[in-house]
């Protein structure tokens, strides 16, 4: 409105507003806006940017509760004060207008898809906001209030309403920007993790079965996400079992290969007591889970090794091959194809082959492949 009113004719500011309603000079606007934030000085000015920063880089929409809790975080306190959790009032306040509450929706939002594109092309405004972010989760879940809470998921979790996000996606931004205070409180979460009420959360998000959640351990964690430098750390703890499996039968490789987390992949094969290809509860191994996934790349490196079996069989006897074939990977089923160990004609546990199913999903893509290698085979 400021920019708006600045103009001196009535013309003039119906082009300037014609301007903005298209997204057209809303730069200025926004840089005239942060500048305020940042002149408001002190605590005000602090707020106003971490509240832009937290909404243009969080992995979902946060509620105002989860928002303010996370501006409340001091990193490096054992403790959470939650006389330092600001007011939604304060934090719209400090925003200056770019940020309202989505009443219908319960969450924190910007005031206009232009702005989160400002703020995105503009990476200096937040220094690393995803080491910062993966910080504040991680101070947030080895905070004594949290780590106190029981593993059961009790019924006044709402209450600690950071949590969630918390648990689910620190390893996200972590990722993304690794800083060794991250990697330090990563490994201090590490230290009880199986009776953390954060493995609880993060098996929930992915609907694992999670009656027994406390075999899921750090190193499990760590591949989930693919932190290649935290994955390397614990490996080299003495004592480290890289062949545990956790509440589904799932190794560290499989969630690693499951997820297409290359350099982790790497790192676990590394280990000379490694197994890759111990089967999770359903038979599926690494490979069968990166090809199920489409990860070629897991694939590829799997197959490099002697003690990878390509055409193990599941529970159900679908072999890599099939599922592959079921979900339509079509650079999978070509690697695959490609080995003189990998039968395409093999028959599930219902008399079904890979081609059966191809077909069967209308994945054309797939279907054509193991349609030449069977009219090859036969010709032979």
């Amino acid at each position: 409105m400021d920019a708006i009113l600045q103009e001196t004719t009535i013309h003039r500011r119906r082009e300037r507003l014609k301007a903005m309603t298209d997204g057209l000079g809303l730069g200025n606007a926004y840089g005239a806006t942060l500048n305020r934030i940042k002149g408001q000085g002190g605590e005000r000015s602090r707020l106003g940017m971490a509240t832009l920063m937290w909404i243009s880089h969080a992995e979902r929409p946060l509620n105002h509760y989860e928002l303010c809790h996370a501006l409340a975080v001091e990193i490096g306190s054992p403790n959470l004060n939650t006389d330092n959790v600001p007011s939604i009032g304060t934090l719209l306040a400090c925003c200056q207008g770019l940020v309202f509450v989505d009443k219908e929706a319960s969450t924190v939002r910007l005031i206009h898809s232009t702005l989160q594109e400002y703020l995105l092309a503009h990476p200096e405004l937040f220094g690393t906001p995803h080491s910062t972010i993966a910080e504040t989760c991680l101070g947030y879940l080895n905070s004594q209030q949290v780590k106190a809470l029981s593993p059961s998921l009790p019924s006044d979790f709402r209450k600690v309403h950071f949590h969630e996000y918390s648990s689910v996606y620190w390893g996200v931004h972590a990722k993304r920007d690794l800083s060794d205070c991250a990697k330090s409180l990563a490994l201090k979460l590490f230290d009880d993790y199986e009776n953390h009420i954060s493995t609880r959360i993060l098996l929930r998000r992915y609907h694992i079965d999670f009656n027994e959640p406390s075999l899921f351990s750090g190193l499990h964690c760590a591949s989930f996400f693919g932190i290649d430098e935290i994955v390397a750390g614990l490996v080299k703890v003495g004592g480290c079992d890289v062949n545990k499996q956790d509440c589904g039968g799932n190794t560290s490789l499989t969630w690693a290969a499951r997820r297409g987390h290359e350099g982790v992949v790497k790192i676990l094969l590394g280990r000379d007591d490694i197994n890759p290809d111990i089967p999770n509860n359903d038979g599926d191994t690494p490979l069968c889970r990166a090809a199920i996934t489409g990860r070629e790349g897991v694939v590829k490196i799997l197959l490099g090794r002697d003690d990878v079996n390509p055409d193990k069989p599941d529970d159900s006897g679908r072999t890599p091959l099939c599922w592959a074939a079921i979900s339509g990977q079509e650079g999978v089923v070509k690697i695959l194809l490609g080995r003189d160990d990998v039968n395409p004609e093999t028959l599930d546990n219902y008399g079904r082959t890979p081609l059966y199913y191809a077909d069967l999903y209308q994945h054309k893509r797939t279907t054509a492949p193991l349609q030449s290698r069977k009219t090859a085979r036969s010709a032979v």
